[in-house]
């Protein structure tokens, strides 16, 4: 099977959503056809779902500057890693947890000396709301989580194969709330939908990345969980050892490097 003929199907793996999720989350969390519509001659970079707003608008800005053929796939950081490991044809990983980089890595599927952590986030408990200018409060184990959630449910995701679902639970351990909402909890597919289920009042709480809720009207965050209740929430990029464009490939990934990216990265609430 040749590049274009993988990556056709490879995508079409990607983004087999269900129509529940693809609904919750359409409003700009979903890939969208012209994401996916790769020939195969360009530079193709798997990346967290949860980057795309942020990411969209800066591969697009280096299109139009640089001329460049640049393909992004969205998806689960589990599942692009794995799909690199199985031969996926992947210029470029941006991962929303080292763990899985770590993963590339032992099985030397990726450059790295490449390799750097390019963006932080926060992780937050997102409620229904407006955003409002105030700083949200710093979440600690006398905070109210259970009579927030209430009834439920919490959303958020599968700590078992989801990076943002093994920070939630790191965090809501390290902070002895865990027992008093795990039976409350539902597991959603990515933090966009819960997110999107805030925003609707589909559910009273959500934990989530301090990213997800930016532009989503009707979600706001009701408090931040401390960063030394979990591990780091890093994005790491590099390219991988099979890169069949490493050249252009490796000035996309300095242009992601720039200083010039990193402060459009802060304007969609990166650190």
């Amino acid at each position: 099977m040749d590049r274009r003929n993988a990556l056709t199907a490879l995508l079409g793996g990607l983004v087999g959503l269900t129509t529940a999720v693809r609904n919750a989350a359409a409003q700009h969390h979903t890939m969208q056809p012209s994401a996916v519509n790769g020939d195969g001659r360009g530079v193709l970079v798997f990346a967290a779902a949860t980057l795309k707003p942020a990411l969209d608008a800066l591969v697009a800005a280096y299109r139009t500057k640089q001329g460049a053929e640049v393909t992004v796939a969205y998806g689960p950081t589990p599942a692009l890693a794995k799909q690199i490991e199985n031969g996926a044809p992947a210029d470029i990983f941006f991962a929303a947890d080292p763990v899985w980089m770590d993963y590339l890595a032992e099985k030397r599927l990726i450059r790295r000396h490449t390799r750097a952590d390019l963006v932080r986030n926060v992780l937050i408990l997102a409620g229904h709301g407006s955003p409002t200018t105030e700083t949200p409060p710093v979440i600690d184990d006398r905070f109210p989580l259970s009579q927030i959630v209430g009834t439920g449910p919490l959303c958020m995701c599968n700590p078992a194969d989801h990076p943002a679902g093994r920070y939630a639970k790191a965090s809501l351990e390290t902070l002895g709330l865990w027992h008093s909402v795990a039976t409350k909890i539902a597991i959603v597919e990515n933090p966009q939908v819960a997110a999107a289920m805030v925003a609707r009042g589909d559910a009273p709480a959500a934990v989530v990345f301090g990213t997800d809720i930016k532009g989503v009207s009707g979600a706001c965050a009701l408090g931040t969980f401390p960063e030394a209740s979990h591990p780091p929430i890093v994005y790491p990029a590099a390219l991988t050892m099979a890169a069949p464009h490493a050249d252009s490939a490796e000035r996309l990934l300095t242009y992601l490097h720039s200083a010039e990216v990193r402060s459009q990265f802060n304007e969609y609430g990166y650190k």
